[in-house]
């Protein structure tokens, strides 16, 4: 459980029985316009205060005060998913709130998920037009108030315009709130809802801004970070003075503030302005907005006001997770990337991991399906991922279809329905419940979303059937997957995006469609086995052979590579569709062209987090680290030579003219983050067996990895001093450590040390 000072949220509970009713303040609602919000009163009496609980949900956003105090912590709740087959309920224990005699509960209802707009193309309404509340309180199991036709309703208050993307417009003269009037009962139903334990979204870390002078002579607030939040202001001014803040993540080639980077152009016919507007009091203001999030780094300000003395706050919003992974080393570019990756991570994990804070704020499958690996090192985001993974479920089609993104934030046009089903993207529903129970050894987490896997390995079946042409003759085209839209290895550096769609449309993409196939039916093999499942365990281990032989018979030629592009020779050494020698075969001629870029990487979102280790892992660590040290683009190291503090969706997000486009805050890429953990300090978790085995490299002088993991915290850290190499490691539980000279030892838990001659 978790909380303010005076309330807390309490885990996974409903009411025994619904006595409330869903109420709607029955407002006037312009579908093209950014709305009010209203506000919901009851006032009410009670003779007792202790084991109280305050059970409350609703159609888009609410934040609660109970007799002038806020209930909890939680911010943007109830978060967000599909509100028709899933909406969370929040228990609180309100028991120090409550007075004896009157008391009064306010509820503000925003729009949110539920009616604002959402995804790329700013779509408002989506889940409906009729915000509504329902809240139950109870003492002692008891109920004692309920939302029911007694209460009142108003849209007279100070927060004028409210919407998650665009923004929030409060009038601090209206704070007084009148024109009170009844609200109307209506028919929701309960069958949707839900009180599992799921991770709130909250506060955290705080920035102060530093107000600068661009070359065009607008006034604009410099964060020092680029994160996921809004902004607190702080400033004294008459009242009827306003001020209005738009925010973005980074300035233009002339030093100016810029939103074009995430501009969505003629989809969004409103664009994505990130706008506040505050009109003050008198005297002191001290505002933030409770209804919007933004992606930003800056904000820029008009006002007539005099901001001398004014501060200007951004406030980090994210779900509730601790970070468990630690990691720095000798160098220090490495050391902001390591951070930037925790930055990106943080930005996106709001309730749901999506793929950037700004334009589309979407749950893109393949994201989290390359990342998951390397955020339950970064951070505790186990169930972050396993509400997510709930959404997947909701969205997944009768025929087994896994949406590319979920919950889907699309209205299903022609051209979307073209584009769902990508490998590496519905095959998330399998990777990421793998990678979970990878570190936690859960089974829970297969069992819950073994029926999801189940019906997408049915529907790849179904694809892989339908062989084009001229693949008929391979024998084993039955298990090959040629047809089929797939994003592929997506923004690859050098490639157009667009050109690569219409070619997949075309012609398929067997090579990553059946490598994802093969994965995916080994994954679903060895899950079936866990589970106690013999039957289905012996299937798709055939399937897993059928399409290694497929996968061979297409894209190689008796086990040798012939290809030009790093991602075709990253991908079956690292799914194990190649074997002994001709693995390491391809991870030397991967390596060959690597030094040949100039060692440079040429990879998109599918290889990329696998690119070192195979490289490290096959005998070519100088390479890997060549690679992870290079400062030109395409590189990670480029973005961090150039201000970033966040990950970048394309390699060249700021160009070296200082031109900008996409956006600043995307984590896929910063999967490299999992190698910093797994391949140079060596630290490695599957199902409870614990191995270190680190590629220490002199380029960095010392690293140290530092994990909490479920197993307790494990300690990795190497250092070269003089002629000797040394090794610092901490156990939990009992591991086997391999040094690079060869040495192997097992051991229990405890502190070793050791040391090589070099």
């Amino acid at each position: 459980m978790r909380g303010n000072e005076m309330s807390t949220l309490l885990e996974k509970r409903l009411p025994k029985r619904w006595a409330a009713k869903w109420i709607d303040p029955e407002l006037p609602h312009d579908k093209d316009a950014r709305q009010p919000t209203s506000v919901l009163r009851r006032r009410f009496t009670v003779n007792k205060t202790e084991n109280a609980v305050l059970y409350i949900t609703c159609h888009g956003l609410y934040e609660a005060v109970l007799n002038g105090q806020r209930v909890g912590d939680f911010v943007l709740a109830p978060g967000t998913g599909d509100y028709h087959k899933r909406l969370c309920v929040q228990a609180y224990d309100v028991s120090d709130l409550l007075q004896a005699g009157e008391n009064e509960l306010l509820v503000t209802l925003g729009d949110g998920w539920y009616r604002g707009s959402v995804g790329i193309d700013g779509l408002r309404d989506f889940y409906g037009e009729d915000l509504a509340l329902l809240c139950q309180l109870e003492i002692d199991g008891e109920a004692v108030l309920c939302s029911d036709a007694r209460w009142e309703a108003s849209q007279s208050g100070p927060t004028r315009e409210n919407d998650l993307q665009q923004g929030e417009a409060y009038d601090a003269r209206r704070e007084g709130i009148g024109g009170w009037h009844g609200v109307t009962v209506r028919d929701f139903g309960y069958e949707n809802l839900c009180g599992e334990d799921f991770v709130p979204i909250t506060e955290h870390e705080r920035f102060e801004g530093k107000i600068i002078k661009t070359s065009n002579g607008e006034t604009v607030i410099d964060f020092g970070q680029n994160l996921a939040g809004y902004t607190e202001l702080r400033v004294t001014a008459k009242a009827g003075q306003k001020l209005t803040l738009w925010h973005g993540e980074t300035l233009d080639e002339n030093g100016n503030f810029t939103q074009k980077n995430f501009d969505p152009g003629d989809r969004n016919k409103n664009g994505i302005p990130q706008k506040l507007e505050y009109i003050c009091k008198d005297g002191e203001n001290v505002w933030k907005p409770r209804f919007t999030i933004f992606g930003f780094r800056y904000a820029r300000v008009e006002t007539e006001i005099n901001l001398t003395g004014a501060r200007f706050t951004a406030i980090a919003v994210y779900s509730d997770m601790a970070q468990t992974g630690f990691f720095s080393c000798g160098n220090a570019d490495v050391n902001r990337l390591f951070e930037n990756s925790l930055w990106s991570m943080r930005s996106n994990f709001c309730d749901i991991p999506t793929d950037c804070p700004t334009r589309e704020r979407a749950g893109w499958t393949g994201d989290a399906g390359v990342f998951a690996p390397t955020g339950l090192m970064l951070m505790d985001c186990a169930n972050v991922l396993r509400k997510w993974l709930g959404e997947c479920r909701l969205a997944q089609r009768e025929d087994g279809l896994v949406e590319n993104i979920a919950p889907v934030n699309n209205t299903g046009s022609m051209i979307s329905n073209m584009l769902q089903g990508s490998s590496g993207w519905g095959d998330a529903c399998v990777l990421v419940p793998w990678a979970i129970y990878e570190v936690t050894g859960d089974e829970a987490i297969l069992k819950e979303n073994y029926e999801m896997m189940r019906r997408w390995m049915s529907f790849c079946e179904k694809r892989a059937s339908k062989t084009r042409p001229h693949n008929l003759l391979n024998p084993y085209k039955k298990y090959l997957m040629d047809e089929g839209f797939h994003f592929g290895e997506w923004c690859q550096p050098g490639v157009d995006n667009m050109e690569v769609m219409k070619k997949t449309m075309l012609f398929g993409a067997p090579e990553v469609a059946t490598a994802y196939y093969y994965k995916s039916a080994s994954r679903l093999s060895e899950i079936a086995s866990i589970l106690g499942k013999a039957e289905d365990a012996a299937k798709y281990k055939e399937i897993a052979e059928g399409a290694k032989k497929a996968y061979r018979h297409c894209c190689t030629k008796n086990g040798a590579i012939k290809s030009d592009r790093q991602c075709e020779y990253v991908r079956p050494v690292a799914f194990g569709l190649l074997d002994g020698e001709e693995a390491q075969a391809a991870a030397d001629a991967l390596h060959s062209l690597v030094v040949k870029n100039g060692y440079h990487l040429n990879t998109g979102f599918l290889s990329t987090p696998e690119l070192c280790r195979v490289l490290s892992e096959h005998g070519h660590t100088d390479t890997a680290y060549r690679l992870l040290l290079q400062e030109d683009s395409p590189s990670w190291l480029y973005a961090v030579k150039h201000g970033a503090t966040t990950i970048w969706e394309t390699w060249d997000g700021v160009r070296p003219d200082g031109t900008v486009h996409d956006s600043l805050n995307h984590y896929a890429y910063g999967a490299i983050s999992g190698w910093l953990f797994d391949g140079v300090c060596g630290i490695r978790l599957k199902a409870g067996k614990l191995t270190i085995q680190p590629h220490p490299h002199p380029s960095l002088g010392f690293a140290r990895g530092e994990w909490r993991s479920p197993v307790g915290t494990i300690r990795s850290v190497w250092r070269y001093e003089d002629d000797n190499l040394t090794f610092d490691i901490a156990l939990p539980v009992p591991a086997r450590i391999v040094l690079p000279n060869g040495e192997m030892h097992e051991v229990n838990s405890g502190e070793y040390h050791y040391e090589v001659l070099l």
